[in-house]
């Protein structure tokens, strides 16, 4: 299983990568990986693979995607040096975590839960409230951010410009030294090759039922019924619609989430809509890791959220039987994707 990165291990593993642990074919260790850069396209999603939607200023090479991952796993793009991108986002987890809030330098708490990075190369906007409107432009801000990362972008290219290793690494995936743009590009172009394709729903929506079975199936008609209404936010397919909503879980004084960025009334409260791939393994659950397990989101929603009038409307009172419930847990368990979990070509 993917190591699990407390702050402090965190250093000795970026020191082990970039020792060599990882080599440019892309190498663990124990011989040649096959790429991060593939063609594969999760079941119901827009049919362009990830390098074909990435931006033309960073197309997705292989390359590019090995820089990108090596940047992930370092911990000297944080200011204690004791912190990477990895420290949050954890590929047991789906690349989140298991705390409801991210820890940073100096033990600093965060606001919101580490959202998983699955299947990112199809978002529009990032980070709950969508304050980024690209993967370049996200990779750079938790660096930078005092409570998670805390180092200025420019010293995090000096430290990696003082490194024979990543020189050549951006000489070939750049065309020339470490930069800002380019740092952000590369952990971006890594992002952009983490695809989960291969759960039992996916191989259900192509045509193979052998781990789909009856539970699955009740769960899938009531996520797409009228009676859940699950489907209005994540539609068949990718699961999530890419909007911003109010699931009923704000609180007077609470994160006033997309109203931050907008300004807007009418966003108080409201969100990104995840995807769900692989959800049962990246619980806690909702933007600040309230809700610790898949059961207590089935009965948020059951019982219409938490009753504030800025909820939108289509959250109302289920009445779900037990048997639905059951139904519903188990086609969520089926968008989890084993091999991804334990990919390792996601390792460091």
């Amino acid at each position: 299983m993917t190591p699990s990165f407390s702050r402090g291990g965190a250093l000795g593993l970026a020191a082990l990568l970039l020792a060599g642990g990882c080599g440019d074919d892309g190498s663990a260790g124990s011989g040649p990986l096959p790429p991060l850069v593939t063609d594969a396209i999760p079941a119901g999603f827009p049919a362009r693979a990830a390098a074909a939607r990435a931006p033309v200023d960073n197309a997705l090479t292989e390359a590019r995607a090995q820089l990108g991952k090596r940047l992930f796993f370092d911990t000297r793009l944080s200011r204690t040096g004791e912190v990477a991108c990895a420290s949050c986002h954890r590929q047991e987890h789906a690349f989140a975590e298991p705390d409801p809030v991210s820890r940073g330098v100096d033990g600093r708490l965060g606001q919101r839960n580490a959202p998983a990075l699955v299947n990112l190369a199809w978002g529009e906007r990032f980070f709950w409230d969508g304050r980024a409107a690209t993967l370049e432009e996200q990779a750079g801000m938790p660096i930078e951010h005092p409570d998670e990362m805390g180092l200025p972008l420019a010293e995090a290219v000096a430290r990696v410009a003082g490194d024979d290793v990543y020189v050549k690494a951006f000489a070939d995936a750049y065309g020339g030294p470490p930069g800002e743009e380019s740092l952000r590009q590369a952990i971006a172009s890594f992002v952009r090759s983490i695809v989960s394709a291969d759960s039992p729903y996916d191989r259900h929506l192509r045509g193979d039922d052998t781990s789909f079975g009856d539970a699955e199936r009740r769960g899938e008609a009531l996520f797409l019924s009228e009676r859940a209404g699950c489907f209005h936010c994540h539609p068949a397919g990718m699961l999530t619609n890419e909007g911003f909503f109010n699931n009923g879980t704000y609180r007077d004084g609470g994160d006033v989430g997309r109203q931050r960025i907008t300004g807007r009334t009418g966003d108080l409260g409201k969100f990104k809509v995840p995807g769900l791939r692989n959800i049962a393994a990246s619980a806690p659950y909702m933007h600040d890791g309230s809700l610790a397990t898949l059961e207590e989101v089935v009965d948020h929603y059951d019982r219409g959220g938490l009753g504030h009038f800025s909820t939108d409307p289509q959250i109302e009172e289920l009445g779900l039987s037990p048997d639905e419930k059951a139904d519903l847990l188990a086609f969520l368990r089926s968008l989890t994707d084993p091999a991804f979990l334990d990919d390792p070509r996601y390792r460091p």
